[in-house]
């Protein structure tokens, strides 16, 4: 079996966490921090909108069980990509659309992806979601690992 990683950030990680976790085929999906330029980010750095980090998450898959397309259908249909720097009540620059790609063909395809998305006339705007090459990655606090599960929550309330 060959693991791939992709990384993917759309708002608040819990929820994007949970979604992913459950999808056939990921191996693990881990909440974290990429996109700034603070070493070892803790959630209060990240938050204080200093570092330029995006909350994340890590996404490990068998692309034999599901595709990195399929992984980015999931990601674009489950936020709105054309709010930059929001997600629903969550604002900031932490909670921006952003794909960070691992190889040069995971690169092209969330580009064709995203302008044959923003084409299709799905949105009424243009999606303002960013693809970019993938920093290091801070794996979160554990008390953010999991956390719509360890609180008895499929989908976050907010």
């Amino acid at each position: 079996m060959s693991i791939e990683k992709a990384t993917f950030g759309a708002g608040c990680f819990w929820g994007v966490e949970e979604l992913f976790r459950n999808i056939k085929g990921v191996t693990a999906a881990t909440s974290g921090y990429a996109g700034g330029t603070t070493k070892n980010p803790t959630y209060e750095d990240v938050c204080s909108h200093a570092t330029g980090h995006a909350e994340v998450v890590e996404v490990e898959f068998d692309p034999a069980q599901v595709s990195y397309e399929q992984l980015l259908d999931i990601f674009w249909s489950n936020h709105d990509p054309t709010t930059r720097d929001r997600q629903g009540p969550d604002i900031g620059s932490q909670y921006r659309s952003v794909v960070f790609y691992h190889s040069p063909e995971q690169q092209a395809t969330a580009e064709e992806k995203k302008a044959e998305l923003d084409r299709s006339g799905r949105f009424r705007r243009p999606i303002v979601t960013q693809i970019e090459p993938a920093p290091p990655f801070y794996r979160a606090e554990e008390y953010h690992q999991r956390y719509l599960e360890k609180h008895g929550r499929s989908h976050c309330s907010i």
